[in-house]
C-alpha cells in the first residue's frame, strides 16, 4: 500500500518507539502536523524552536532514549541550531526534523528557505536532505541508528514539502548498511592487559570519568572496578553521578564516598585537582580532556602514565597524548578490566594504596568545599545545599550556565547517572528550563528542578507557559544576584572590577512573571526563608518559580585562572 511521505515518517517514528515530539508548526510542515493527529504520539507545543531542541535534549539525557523535535523551515530550523550544537558538544542522541521548501525551489531563495544542511553540518553527527520519498524510510532508520550508536549525537533530517506529499510503498528496513561507519564496541584485550599491568604497579592512580560512562550505562561496572582496585575517582561536569558521591551507613545516614574526589578542573575541588596533578597513572574513561578540565596542558597530570578508554577514536590523543589507547565502549572495557582483577588480584593492595588514600584525606581536610552562611544575606551555595537536603539528593537537576551551574556541581551530591542535565561543552545559557521540561515529560513521577541564574533564566523563560499548558510541575530555583555572575567574577578578578555589561538591576519581578504565565511564584530574601520556600514549592503540583535573592558578589571557588595548571587554584 502506498503512503505519503508524512505517513511514512510517522510509521517510522512508531517503529523507533518515539512517544513524544517537541515542536512548533509552520507552513513547510503542515502536512506532518496534519498527519500527526492520526498517531498516538504526544506533541509538546513549545514557544520557541530553541526550546524544542533543548527539551528533546533534556528528555534524551534523562531517559537515555533518542529525543525528537520537529520545526518548520527557514527561521524555524535556524532557531534550533543552538540546541543542536549543545547536544553535539555533549554527545546527546537526538533527531531533528526540519521542514524545507519544495525540492524544485531549493536554491532559489524561496520564502523561508535556508541551507540547514550546510548550517548544521559542523554540529551534527550527520545531516540528511531527503529529495526522494522512496528514500525516506531508510533515512529515518539510519538517523536513529546514528544518533544512538557509537558516540551518540544529533542527526538532522531536512524534509521538503513535496516529499512529505509524495507517495511511495512503505517498507521499513530491517538492517542498516552504512559503509565506513562501524563503531568499535569491543575493547581490545591486548590493550586491556597492558593497562592492567600499569594499574597493578601504580602507587598514585586516579580514575578520571566523563559523560561516556553515562552514555554506555557503565555505572555499576565503574563502581565495582574502583572499589576492587581502591582507585580514587574524579569526574568531569558531564560525568557527575557516574560514581556515587555518597554512601549510606548502617544508620541510614549519608556520608562521602571515600573514593570520590569530586569534580576536577577550573572549578574542581582542591583534592581532585591535586590528586590528578600528583598521580602516576591517570585512567580516563569516557572523557575527552576538555580545556576546562586540563587547564594548561603541560601542567596536567605531568607525572602520570595515561590510559584512555573511549568509543570515539578521534578523541584519543586529540588534546593530551596518551600512553595506552583503548577504543571501545566504556562498559565493555570496564567489564574486561574487572575480569583481569578477578583473575590476577593486586598483591598487597591495602599497603599499596594506603599512603595515597592518606594524602587525599589530608587534601580533603585541609581545603574542603565550604562557605559561611551569615544571618542576613542568602548565600547561593546555601540554596543549592538546601535543595539537596530537602530533595534527599533524589531530584533530577538541570542547570543554566554560569555560577549557578558550578555551585550545583560542587554542592549537590549526585549518586546516580542521568540526575544532572547541564550544557557542558557549549555552555548554553537558557538551557536549563526547557531541558527540565523535557526531563519532566520523560520522567513524570520525578522531582525536576532547574537551578538557574537571573541572567540565564530570561533567555528561554517563555517556556514557562509550555510547562503550564502541559501540566508539568517543574521547579525553577533562581539564584538572583542581579548580575551575569560568572562574567562579573572574571571582571572582578582580571578586569579591575570594571562591571561593563554584567549588571542586571532592571530584572523583572519573577514572582509576578510566574503568576502572569499561570505558574506559582515564591520568593526568599532571608536565609530562614529558603527551606520553607523549597518545601512549599516541592509540595505544589504545578510549575513553580522561586526567586532567591542572594549575595550579589559571591564567587565560585576554587578557580583556576586561564593559562594556569589545575594545581594553581585560587581558593578565596
Amino acid at each position: 500500500m502506498k503512503l505519503t511521505g508524512a505517513q511514512i515518517l510517522f510509521e517510522c517514528l512508531k517503529r523507533e518507539g518515539v512517544e513524544v515530539i517537541f515542536g512548533f508548526p509552520g507552513g513547510s510542515v503542515l502536512d506532518l502536523y496534519h498527519e500527526m493527529t492520526n498517531h498516538d504520539i504526544r506533541h509538546i507545543l513549545v514557544r520557541h524552536e530553541q526550546g524544542a531542541a533543548h527539551m528533546a535534549d533534556g528528555y534524551a539525557r534523562a531517559t537515555g532514549r533518542v529525543g525528537v523535535c520537529l520545526v518548520t523551515s527557514g527561521p524555524g530550523a535556524t532557531n534550533t541550531v543552538t540546541g543542536v550544537a549543545t547536544a553535539y558538544a555533549d554527545s546527546v542522541p537526538m533527531v531533528i526534523i526540519t521542514g524545507q521548501v519544495p525540492t524544485a525551489m531549493i536554491g532559489d531563495d524561496a520564502f523561508q528557505e535556508v541551507d540547514i544542511i550546510g548550517i548544521t553540518r559542523p554540529c551534527t553527527k550527520h545531516s540528511y536532505l531527503v529529495r526522494d520519498v522512496n528514500d525516506l524510510a531508510r533515512v529515518i532508520k539510519e538517523a536513529f541508528y546514528l544518533a544512538r550508536t557509537g558516540r551518540p549525537g544529533p542527526v538532522l533530517v531536512d524534509l521538503p514539502k513535496d516529499v512529505q506529499q509524495a507517495q511511495a510503498d512503505f517498507r521499513y528496513p530491517r538492517r542498516i548498511d552504512l559503509p565506513g561507519y562501524h563503531p568499535t564496541v569491543e575493547a581490545h584485550m591486548g590493550q586491556i592487559k597492558r593497562a592492567y599491568q600499569f594499574i597493578k604497579k601504580a602507587r598514585h592512580p586516579v580514575l578520571y570519568i566523563g559523560g561516556g560512562v553515562v552514555h554506555s550505562g557503565a555505572y555499576d561496572e565503574l563502581v565495582r572496578f574502583a572499589e576492587m582496585t581502591r582507585i580514587p575517582v574524579t569526574g568531569t561536569l558531564m560525568g557527575l553521578g557516574s560514581f556515587p558521591a555518597t554512601v549510606t551507613d548502617a544508620a541510614g545516614r549519608k556520608e562521602p564516598h571515600p573514593l570520590w574526589l569530586g569534580m576536577l578542573g577550573m572549578h574542581g575541588t582542591f583534592r581532585a585537582n591535586m590528586a590528578v596533578s600528583h598521580s602516576d597513572l591517570l585512567i580516563a574513561v569516557g572523557a575527552r580532556f576538555d580545556d576546562r578540565v586540563t587547564g594548561k596542558i603541560s601542567g596536567f597530570a605531568p607525572k602520570a602514565k595515561i590510559v584512555h578508554i573511549d568509543i570515539d577514536p578521534t578523541s584519543i590523543s586529540k588534546n593530551v597524548e596518551v600512553d595506552i589507547p583503548i577504543v571501545g565502549d566504556c562498559k565493555n572495557a570496564l567489564e574486561k578490566l574487572i575480569q583481569m582483577v578477578e583473575a590476577e588480584p593486586i598483591e598487597g593492595l591495602d599497603e599499596l594504596r594506603a599512603p595515597w588514600a592518606g594524602q587525599i584525606h589530608e587534601w580533603r581536610e585541609t581545603y574542603p568545599l565550604a562557605y559561611t552562611q551569615d544571618s542576613d544575606v542568602i548565600k547561593p551555595q546555601f540554596v543549592v545545599d538546601t535543595i539537596y537536603r530537602v530533595s534527599n539528593g533524589d531530584a533530577v537537576i538541570t542547570t543554566e550556565v554560569g555560577q549557578n551551574q558550578m555551585w550545583t556541581a560542587q554542592y549537590y551530591l549526585f549518586d546516580r547517572p542521568r540526575r544532572l542535565l547541564t550544557s557542558g561543552g557549549l555552555g548554553t545559557m537558557g538551557y536549563g528550563l526547557p531541558a527540565a521540561i523535557g526531563a519532566q515529560v520523560g520522567m513524570p513521577d520525578r522531582l525536576v528542578v532547574d537551578i538557574a541564574g537571573d541572567g540565564s533564566i530570561q533567555m528561554n523563560i517563555q517556556e514557562v507557559i509550555t510547562a503550564v499548558c502541559n501540566c508539568l510541575p517543574v521547579k525553577v530555583a533562581i539564584l538572583n544576584n542581579r548580575y551575569l555572575g560568572m562574567v562579573r567574577q572574571w571582571q572582578e578578578l582580571f578586569y579591575q572590577k570594571n562591571y561593563c555589561g554584567t549588571c542586571l538591576d532592571a530584572s523583572p519581578d519573577f514572582v509576578k512573571l510566574a503568576e502572569a504565565y499561570g505558574a506559582v511564584g515564591l520568593r526568599a530574601t532571608k536565609p530562614e526563608e529558603v527551606e520553607p520556600v523549597l518545601r512549599e514549592a516541592f509540595s505544589i503540583n504545578k510549575p513553580v518559580l522561586m526567586d532567591f535573592v542572594v549575595s550579589p558578589e559571591e564567587g565560585v571557588y576554587p578557580m583556576v585562572p586561564a593559562g594556569k595548571s589545575i594545581s594553581e587554584m585560587l581558593l578565596v
